[in-house]
């Protein structure tokens, strides 16, 4: 069972980076995990700590911040 594992991972993007670059690789039909989650903010900076906490009480097993 745990060769099946497929951890869903919450990634907070930045707009002008992160999530430029992700929105590149869908346009060039390039494949990311489906198991990443992107949720696009305005800066990576603003991304408040209570927000990645209530992601993880939410079943998320994972955070990640790209800016």
């Amino acid at each position: 069972m745990a060769d099946n594992f497929e951890p869903v991972i919450i990634g907070f993007l930045c707009n002008w980076c992160a999530y430029a670059g992700a929105d590149l690789a869908g346009v060039s039909r390039l494949q990311y995990p489906p198991n990443m989650r992107a949720i696009r903010v305005m800066c990576s900076g603003m991304v408040h700590p209570n927000l990645v906490v209530d992601a993880l009480e939410k079943g998320a097993d994972g955070v990640i911040i790209m800016g």
